[in-house]
């Protein structure tokens, strides 16, 4: 994880002596921790990491986790784990690892108020800086390590999209639903889901993070369904848009219109572009059609060891594309009362474009009622 460690100093200036992160209790775990310190099982609540600018790394963990810690230890040579067993031990490790005086970096973002308490209770005379910024914009860009995990986690998400249609049956609820997708997600090979799943039938389609209920499936009814794996700790995000037969002309045609604004996000998609222009491509195809103005947020966002992971694309967006972020495409179309239509890809930025990491069937899918 040398590199990892190198890349967030790079992006810090003045260099501070060290940086640390810390870990509370779930769901208070600095996901950041996990980036430098790459062990795909446990939960090291209380856990922290002290990063050095040559690279190496100190973690602590409690003895409920000490034997993953090790395991990880073994793959990684600038990496030392110590056991800590007390707060108390806790607080004379980070007085015996950290310099008296000088500039320490923390991810503000993510650090609770009681844990900035606890570490700069144990060395006072250190000066804090924020290290938010640099953390984000280093796991912005992904490793060769990050993006297999991201594009397995693609697959899964991929493979259960195009299970969906047959799941579709007259009267199954949302929540239910929402419970197949996640256990063929695991059944597929899945830590764990990267959000709450959202199913919504009928008029809940129109509101994007819809949380599924008891709500039946009828006929004449389009849905939206929208979900993502962890697979060793890095997420995938896809959704995809169905229709429970009859026809419906018009939310045909949105999702016609959906598709070729998501098109052409995707071509807009490059190294050195400003997100902006990528939410831009999405939106005048939408503002062209009958549904101008009913495209209610950012075209897309960065995924990794969060399904939200720093990186968002609005139309403010000024942050230019690298090559080898991971980031969503989803453009939806939302009529309230009615549903809505919302297909979502991952994707990796190239230097001449970008690869689609989701392959489950975009176009217009209606099931027989």
């Amino acid at each position: 994880m040398k590199e990892r460690v190198q890349r967030i100093f790079r992006h810090l200036s003045p260099t501070p002596e060290a940086l640390v992160l810390v870990n509370s209790i779930e769901p208070h775990l600095d996901q950041s921790f996990f980036y430098v310190f790459d062990c795909p099982s446990g939960l090291f609540e209380g856990s922290a990491a002290i990063a050095l600018p040559d690279g190496s790394l100190h973690v602590s963990t409690s003895q409920l986790e000490e034997e993953s810690a090790l395991q990880a230890a073994k793959h990684d040579p600038h990496l030392d784990i110590h056991l800590v067993k007390t707060a108390d031990d806790r607080k004379k490790w980070l007085q015996k690892m950290l310099p008296a005086k000088g500039h320490i970096g923390l991810n503000f973002h993510e650090l609770t108020h009681e844990d900035f308490l606890s570490v700069s209770g144990a060395v006072p005379a250190l000066a804090w800086v924020d290290a938010s910024v640099a953390v984000r914009k280093a796991r912005r860009v992904k490793d060769a390590a990050e993006v297999e995990r991201i594009r397995e986690a693609g697959r899964i998400g991929s493979v259960v999209a195009g299970e969906i249609p047959s799941l579709l049956k007259l009267g199954i609820t949302e929540s239910e639903l929402a419970s197949e997708i996640e256990y063929r997600m695991m059944r597929t090979g899945a830590s764990g889901r990267s959000f709450q799943t959202i199913v919504g039938f009928g008029a809940h389609g129109a509101e994007p993070h819809y949380s599924p209920g008891a709500t039946p499936l009828e006929p004449g009814m389009s849905m939206v369904c929208d979900f993502g794996a962890f697979f060793r700790r890095y997420a995938s995000d896809i959704t995809r848009s169905f229709r429970f037969g009859p026809t419906d002309p018009e939310l045909k045609k949105v999702h016609e219109t959906v598709e070729r604004a998501q098109q052409a996000a995707f071509d807009a998609v490059k190294a050195g572009t400003p997100g902006k222009e990528v939410h831009l491509a999405a939106q005048r195809v939408i503002d062209a059609s009958p549904w101008k103005g009913r495209f209610t947020h950012g075209v897309g966002h960065s995924i990794g060891l969060a399904v939200h992971d720093g990186y968002g694309m609005g139309d403010s967006t000024e942050d230019p594309l690298e090559v080898g972020m991971a980031i969503t495409i989803e453009p939806g179309i939302y009529l309230p009362g009615r549903g809505g239509v919302r297909i979502e890809d991952d994707v990796l930025v190239t230097a001449s474009g970008c690869e689609i990491l989701t392959t489950a069937k975009r176009g217009y899918i209606e099931v027989p009622a």
